[in-house]
């Protein structure tokens, strides 16, 4: 391993359970020479901030409103200033845990000129049930209204297209007649919380090589 560290900042909205898993990995010792530097939010009561503080990481929240004149930021002025953000602690990916705000281009056009890698987990089988419109538990329930046999996530890098990056890994489980939406999150999760970390872990490698 590498005596530079693979750095990464996490973007989050929700709960951040998926980052609760990269935490423990990492704490566990199972992702050498990998540093966490830092979890940002625009939620400022979000539970992945809290995860992260009381874990020892820093943890940053960018208001959706100018601190200035309080008024809303445009989508462009928010990413500007997430960017800016991001830029001072110059990390080889950022990962995107339940972030509920779509990033414009230009945004991830300025990362991609920094060389800093972005991806995303996706709670379906992309393409299938992916895009702007599909998000949270209206993905789950669309899964079900269409009568799939499986359902999955789809770990994949960040582009302009909303979810139309290239897929790094997929992973599925069958659906059972008794599933609801709940449930269907749950065996999601599971999945995510195994995977995320192993990607992590496969892009800190490839970085090396």
């Amino acid at each position: 391993m590498s005596e530079t560290p693979f750095r990464i900042v996490v973007l989050a909205s929700t709960n951040g359970t998926d980052l609760q898993a990269i935490i423990d990995e990492m704490k566990a010792g199972k992702m050498p020479g990998i540093e966490l530097d830092g979890v940002i939010s625009n939620k400022k009561n979000c539970y992945a901030l809290q995860r992260a503080k009381e874990q020892g990481y820093k943890t940053i929240y960018i208001s959706q409103n100018d601190p200035i004149t309080h008024a809303p930021r445009t989508r462009d002025q928010f990413d500007a200033q997430l960017f800016s953000t991001i830029a001072t602690l110059n990390p080889d990916l950022v990962v995107l845990v339940g972030y509920m705000r779509i990033l414009t281009p230009e945004f991830i056009d300025q990362l991609n000129v920094k060389n800093i890698q972005i991806i995303n987990i996706h709670p379906a089988l992309i393409p299938k049930f992916s895009g702007p419109s599909f998000f949270g538990k209206s993905v789950h329930e669309a899964v079900l209204a269409a009568h799939e046999k499986e359902t999955g996530m789809t770990i994949h890098r960040v582009t302009a297209d909303v979810d139309a990056g290239e897929i790094l890994l997929q992973k599925s489980v069958p659906i059972d007649p008794t599933d609801t939406p709940d449930t269907l999150k749950q065996k999601v999760q599971t999945l995510e919380k195994q995977y995320y970390p192993e990607v992590i872990r496969q892009l800190a490698k490839a970085k090396e090589a």
